[in-house]
């Protein structure tokens, strides 16, 4: 079992940074996610992992060895690509048993290792089968059996399903996790697919411009984002964040005279904020409830068992996932409620701002181990 250890790791290309220093540590057996949007420098932290991109400052630990200056076949590491780069003229026998004919394994304990290997990913009747004949789900099972067949210490997925339709995604999303399960190797996976990420990993590791956002489990970066960022990015529909300034009451005053109560607002009299709340938190109400907000409804979006309502706050842009049927034509007023444990707050630099409500929040999703 490994670990994978980052030490104010940083990249650059030429005077150009793409990686600002991450610290973190990736536990023996953990699945983790490196989830970002395009050029945050995910895929180039992972190929610092396995050697295929050189650390400008900082160090990379696999186990308790320092890996910068290691060749990539010395540092035990599986890759598997975006991209399948499987042997067109070869058999999928001979794709996956390739490395170890190239490493001098006997052919009797060969064959044995990839017959076993490709059992394990339901291609044992595919093995005399040239990667043209496949279907894209088979051809990414290849290579994912060419980077188990050598036992390696750590799997690194760059983007792998980024070539599948959305059905094979979600199949394959099943396979890695059950491979996973099964194997117990520590693997690290790449992608910008908030959906992907969630469903996959042990913890997270959000990137954004070169910096680590935050780290944690999926049901941890949902309820308790550490940044504005964070909270847009993760979450689907994204979350609402509507800006506006606390007054000396504590009422939060946001777009054209719109008006709200949030826990903490009398602490944050006079500081303008983003106040951010789930689709999912927000509740219809009565126009006489107390503390409703008002708004104008734009669209819907049915998606059958819920639909989206996108409304007008007093010139906030409000999404909310509701579960009613009957029609909702543009323009039609409604009032909308949630409830304080539910509202994020982010101060002007993007940092969320500890409240009573998030204390609670982190204290109902706190953290087991990872093995539990």
């Amino acid at each position: 079992m490994t670990t994978i250890t980052f030490k104010s790791v940083k990249k650059r290309y030429k005077k150009n940074p793409v990686v600002h220093g991450v610290d973190a540590q990736i536990e023996s057996g953990e699945f983790v996610v490196i989830l970002g949007p395009s050029g945050c420098g995910k895929s180039t932290l992972l190929r610092m992992i396995a050697g295929l991109e050189e650390i400008s400052d900082g160090e990379i630990l696999i186990g308790d060895t320092v890996v910068n200056k290691l060749e990539p076949r010395e540092r035990g590491c599986a890759m598997v690509f975006q991209n399948y780069a499987l042997y067109p003229h070869m058999s999928v026998r001979k794709n996956i048993g390739y490395a170890l004919k190239v490493a001098g394994m006997p052919k009797p304990e060969r064959e044995a290792r990839v017959l076993k290997v490709a059992q394990s990913v339901s291609l044992e009747g595919y093995l005399d089968r040239l990667p043209g004949e496949l279907s894209g789900g088979q051809r990414q099972r290849v290579a994912m059996a060419r980077a188990m067949v050598r036992e390696p210490k750590v799997f690194l997925f760059d983007e792998p399903f980024s070539n599948l339709d959305a059905k094979l995604r979600v199949a394959m999303r099943s396979e890695v996790r059950r491979l996973h399960r099964d194997l117990g190797v520590t693997s690290v996976f790449v992608t910008h697919d908030q959906t992907e990420a969630m469903t996959l990993a042990d913890r997270l590791i959000i990137m954004n411009g070169g910096r680590v956002e935050q780290i944690g489990r999926p049901s941890d970066v949902y309820h308790n984002p550490a940044s504005r960022f964070v909270a847009d990015f993760i979450g689907s529909p994204a979350m609402n964040l509507i800006e506006g300034e606390f007054d000396a009451k504590g009422v939060f005053n946001h777009g054209k005279g719109g008006q709200l109560r949030a826990e903490g607002g009398m602490a944050l009299a006079g500081r303008k904020v983003a106040l951010g709340i789930r689709p999912e938190a927000i509740r219809r109400a009565g126009a006489g409830s107390n503390g409703a907000i008002a708004a104008v409804v734009d669209y819907v979006e049915e998606l059958g068992a819920s639909r989206l309502i996108y409304a007008d706050a007093s010139g906030s842009r409000l999404i909310v996932v509701d579960t009613g049927t009957g029609p909702l034509p543009g323009g039609t007023k409604l009032h909308f409620t949630f409830a304080e444990q539910d509202v994020h707050l982010f101060a002007e630099d993007g940092r969320r701002i500890e409240t009573h409500a998030s204390a609670a929040r982190m204290a109902a999703h706190a953290e087991q181990p990872i093995n539990a």
